[in-house]
Parts: structure tokens; sequence; C-alpha cells
């Protein structure tokens, strides 16, 4: 698989199976991944990689959290703006109507939420999950290396044919997570990634998105 076909590929699976994930593959990827780009090379980011008793532990505890409907810790970033405008409201809308029908999920549902938070706190059936920290004394630009971080590490799991799904929803848990990695109070956690294959015969989502032309703007020859 070249890098367009990685690129076009990845998509944020929310149906996985239960085929475990070699621990070799995960080592390949995460070795491979330290080659991504940070600022002033700082590698700012910190990675946890959580599978089996643990995993089905934290599970237990943040699905319980969301079955009762606990509204989260509280945050330590906001996950958007406060107010979102055109197009990225439109954006938002779009891709929102069509992940609530791939889940089967009505909007006008009153326990939309809560469902939806139960779903992700079983990170979908995904046998590993990844939990990315940075320290706190770390600021915006370090956010950015995290984030290309983790992209690279999304696009090597395609080339080893799996899928994976980033979940911000897991900071709600964050003090779950804490207590399940083990991460001190030094550090914030940015998200979590589902990882593993995805499971078959499940309808696949794949949203759209913005025309090359609506964020791009060449200067120059």
């Amino acid at each position: 698989m070249n890098v367009y076909e990685a690129v076009d590929s990845r998509r944020a699976v929310r149906a996985f199976s239960d085929e475990p994930v070699s621990r070799a593959i995960l080592e390949r990827v995460l070795a491979a991944a330290t080659r991504a780009p940070s600022s002033g090379n700082l590698q700012p980011w910190h990675v946890y990689v959580v599978t089996g008793e643990p995993l089905a532990e934290l599970k237990r505890r943040a699905t319980a959290r969301a079955l009762a409907a606990d509204p989260g810790d509280e945050r330590e970033y906001p996950m958007y703006p406060a107010e979102l405008t055109s197009p990225y409201a439109d954006r938002f809308s779009a891709a929102a109507t069509q992940r609530y029908e791939a889940l089967e999920i009505e909007r006008d549902d009153p326990g939309r939420p809560m469902k939806i938070a139960a779903l992700n706190s079983q990170a979908f059936g995904a046998p590993v999950v990844l939990f990315c920290y940075l320290d706190r004394t770390m600021g915006p630009g370090q956010w950015g290396d995290a984030g290309m971080h983790l992209q690279t590490v999304m696009l090597l799991l395609r080339a080893e044919g799996l899928h994976s799904c980033p979940q911000v929803m897991w900071t709600m848990y964050r003090k779950t997570v804490s207590q399940i990695v083990g991460a001190d109070d030094g550090t914030v956690l940015v998200c979590g990634v589902s990882v593993g294959y995805e499971k078959e015969g499940v309808p696949r989502l794949r949203t759209g998105r913005a025309d090359m032309t609506e964020t791009v703007t060449f200067v120059g020859g």
C-alpha cells in the first residue's frame, strides 16, 4: 500500500472485530512513527498502548460512567470553539448527521448522548487503544506536533491492514484513563485512538470532505 492509498483508505472506523493485533505490528508501527516531525525535535508525545485485561477494565469503568449519564471530568481543553461559524458549522452538522445514521441513532433521541458515550467507551469493540499525552508545560506548537505524530501512526496502521478511530471522547473520562495507564498529573490526555481490524458486514461510513478549492489557495506560478 503506497502513501496515497493509505491516506485515501484511512477513516474513523466505528466497528472493530475482536481479532487480536499482534504486539510486533504495534511495535513496528510506533517505532516507525518516531520519524514524525516535531518543532525543535522535541518529540513531546507519550503514548500508552492498552490491551487485554487493563483495556477490558477501562471499558467497564468508562461504560458504567456513560450509562449512569455521568457528565464526565472537567474539560482540560475545548474540543471545539465556543461559536462555530460557516463553513465549519455546516461541515460539523453534515458529518454528525452521517455518523448518527450509521450508528442508527436518531438525532432527536433524548438518550442520544448516553448511547453515543456508551459506544465510544467500548472503543467500538477495538482490542487496542492508544492514549496520547503531552506534558502540561507544552504549548500550541506541541499540540500540532502530537497531531502529526498521530496521523503518522494511523497511516502506518493502514499499511499494516489495520484501521483506527481517533476519540477525543476519552478526555471526558480522563481520570479513569489515568488510573489505568498510570499517567501522572503533570501530563494532559490529548485523545485516544482505537485500533483493530474492521468488523465484517457492518455498513462503512465515509464522511465527505470539502473540495480542495475551499481549503487551498495557490499563490504564484
